[in-house]
Parts: C-alpha cells; structure tokens; sequence
C-alpha cells in the first residue's frame, strides 16, 4: 500500500539519507522491516547498503552506538542475523558483537538500556539470539553466576504481565 488517504507511505522511503536520518537506528530498522516478508528494495536504498551501513558503524568493543553513551549491539545483531551464515564479514562483525553483548550482561542475568536496568532489554536480546539460533537459556556466554537471560526476564513477571523495571508495575 503506497497511498492511503492521499498519503503516500512510502515517501522518502528510496533514499539513503532518509533512512539515515535517525542514525544507526534507521538502517538496522529499515533492514529488519525489509526482511520481514522479503519485500524489494527502492531507489538507493538497498539491503547491501543498509548493511555496509551498519557494519561501519560498529564500535571497537563489538557494539553499535544506538543513541546512547553505552554500545547496544542486540538489534543490530537482528538486522544483520539473516546475513550471518552469507556473508564473511557479517559474521566476523556478528561474532564480535556476541562478544560484547555477552560482556555487557550483569550479574544478574539481564541487561541495561540508557542506564535502566528493564525487561525490553532482556527480550531484545533473546530475539537478537534466537535470530542467530542460540539458545539463551543454555549458551554459556549468556548465563551469568547461574542465570540465564530467561530467569533475568522471569523477574519482571507481576500480576500476569511483565514490568518495564523490576519494582514497576505491570503493563502492555
């Protein structure tokens, strides 16, 4: 659907610098949502170049600077899962960032974003390895003192939902 109320959609959606506009973010959003049903390209935008995008953005330590201080490297790791088992250099950079992702688990089993120990972290990062075909539960680099990914998630489990942080309350 391109045109809905007189709305086209997909505007802009064929150019690089549009995609870009939110930084990393964009690529790795734009490469996921593309990859979602095989969908095809437009304009300048293609999956080669969404790639190569992210793959030079990567950081040092393995991670990707999401616009935040702190390298978060599990929803690039999505984007370029699909890539993994292709491409070389997609491999090494997913490799390296499994290194890093692994690194940045606490103690506890579960992760951070923007400062906020949280369960949408926790579920990303499940989603970024199961995307891979790792089981979090059993892959030693993501069982922390113990703890796995899972029992970090459980945590935020209250009143038949999950919790954004720990001490919150339950929500969608």
């Amino acid at each position: 659907v391109t045109n809905v109320g007189g709305h086209n959609l997909l505007k802009g959606l064929d150019s690089m610098d549009y995609v870009q506009a939110q930084d990393i973010n964009g690529p790795i959003f734009t490469l996921i949502a593309l990859d979602s049903h095989n969908y095809p390209t437009m304009g300048d935008v293609t999956r080669e170049k969404l790639i190569q995008v992210i793959l030079d953005a990567q950081l040092n330590d393995g991670g990707w600077n999401l616009s935040a201080e702190n390298a978060d490297p599990a929803m690039a790791i999505q984007a370029l899962a699909p890539y993994y088992k292709t491409n070389e250099t997609v491999k090494a950079a997913v490799d390296k960032a499994l290194e890093a992702l692994s690194a940045l688990q606490r103690s506890d089993g579960g992760f951070d974003s923007w400062g906020t120990v949280n369960s949408e972290s926790c579920a990303q990062v499940i989603i970024a390895l199961t995307t891979l075909g790792i089981d979090p539960a059993k892959d030693s680099r993501f069982i922390k003192y113990g703890l796995s990914l899972l029992d970090a998630l459980c945590a935020y489990y209250k009143d038949g939902g999950f919790c954004h942080t720990r001490d919150g309350a339950a929500d969608d």
